[in-house]
C-alpha cells in the first residue's frame, strides 16, 4: 500500500433543501428560485413550487449539508490495510461543517492531506466550501483553492480518475461499484430519497447509515483504480 493513500480522507456529503416547502422560503428567495428551476431539465413538468423539495438539495444556494461521511485508511497491528468510517450529522448545519473544518485543519498529515469524493471536484467540495463561506466558516486549507495552481490542489475525484480525459458522460458510483463488484451501498434508499427521508420520515440515522456505506465504496473505488488490493470486510470499522 502506497504510504500516500494514508494521507487521504474519503468524502461524502448528504445534503437537503434548506426548507421542507417552496413555501417556507424566505419572500426574497422564492422569485430566485423561480428562475433558477425555469433553467433545469422537467421532464415531470412541475412547477417551481413542486420542483422545490426534489432539486433544490443539488444546489449551495437553495440547499444545505445534513450528513458528512469520512473515511481514513490505516494499518493494525497485523499489518492488514483497515478502514474507519465516521458520519457527522448535527441539526445546525453551521456546527457540523465547523466540526469537518476543525477535522481538516488537525490532521496529522498537514500541508499533504488529499481529499478523495466521488464527483468531488463537481459537486462536494465546492458545495462545502460555499455552505462554509455562507454560514461564516474560514476554509479550511484543504479546501481554499485561493491562489493555488491546479498542481497544489489536493483533491481526488474518482469520477475524473475513471474519465481518462474524456468529458462526455457522469457516471455513478453504483455504476462503477457495479462495474468493479464492489457491494452496492444502495439498500432501501438512494440519494434521490434523502430530502424526503429527512424532512418526512424525519430519520437522519438512516441517511447516516446510507452516506457511511457510500464513504466504503468510494474507498474501495479508488484502491481498484489503484490496482490496489481493497478492505476486508473485517477491516471496515464504522465509528458512531
Amino acid at each position: 500500500m502506497d504510504p500516500l493513500f494514508f494521507n487521504i480522507l474519503f468524502i461524502d456529503i448528504e445534503t437537503a433543501a434548506q426548507f421542507p416547502d417552496y413555501q417556507d422560503l424566505p419572500e426574497r428567495m422564492k422569485p430566485l428560485w423561480d428562475r433558477k428551476s425555469a433553467f433545469l431539465r422537467n421532464e415531470k413538468e412541475l412547477n417551481s413550487a413542486e420542483m422545490y423539495p426534489e432539486r433544490a438539495a443539488i444546489y449551495a444556494e437553495f440547499g444545505k449539508v445534513i450528513t458528512i461521511g469520512i473515511g481514513g485508511l490505516y494499518q493494525n497491528n497485523k499489518g492488514e490495510t483497515c478502514l474507519k468510517i465516521k458520519t457527522l450529522a448535527n441539526d445546525s448545519e453551521k456546527k457540523l461543517l465547523e466540526e469537518l473544518a476543525a477535522i481538516l485543519d488537525s490532521h496529522r498529515a498537514g500541508y499533504s492531506l488529499q481529499l478523495c469524493a466521488h464527483n468531488g471536484k463537481e459537486f462536494d467540495f465546492p458545495y462545502l466550501s460555499r455552505r462554509m463561506l455562507i454560514n461564516g466558516i474560514k476554509l479550511p486549507e484543504a479546501l481554499n483553492l485561493a491562489g493555488k495552481k491546479p498542481w497544489e490542489i489536493n483533491h481526488i475525484d474518482t469520477m475524473e480518475l475513471w474519465k481518462f480525459g474524456d468529458f462526455k458522460n457522469f457516471t455513478s458510483l453504483d455504476l462503477l461499484a457495479a462495474v468493479f463488484e464492489i457491494p452496492s451501498s444502495k439498500s432501501d434508499i438512494s440519494g434521490a430519497d434523502v430530502n424526503r427521508v429527512f424532512y418526512q420520515e424525519n430519520d437522519l440515522k438512516k441517511i447516516r447509515e446510507y452516506c457511511a456505506r457510500d464513504v466504503a465504496v468510494l474507498t474501495q473505488l479508488f484502491l481498484k483504480m489503484k490496482s490496489q488490493e481493497g478492505i476486508k470486510e473485517k477491516n471496515i470499522d464504522f465509528v458512531k
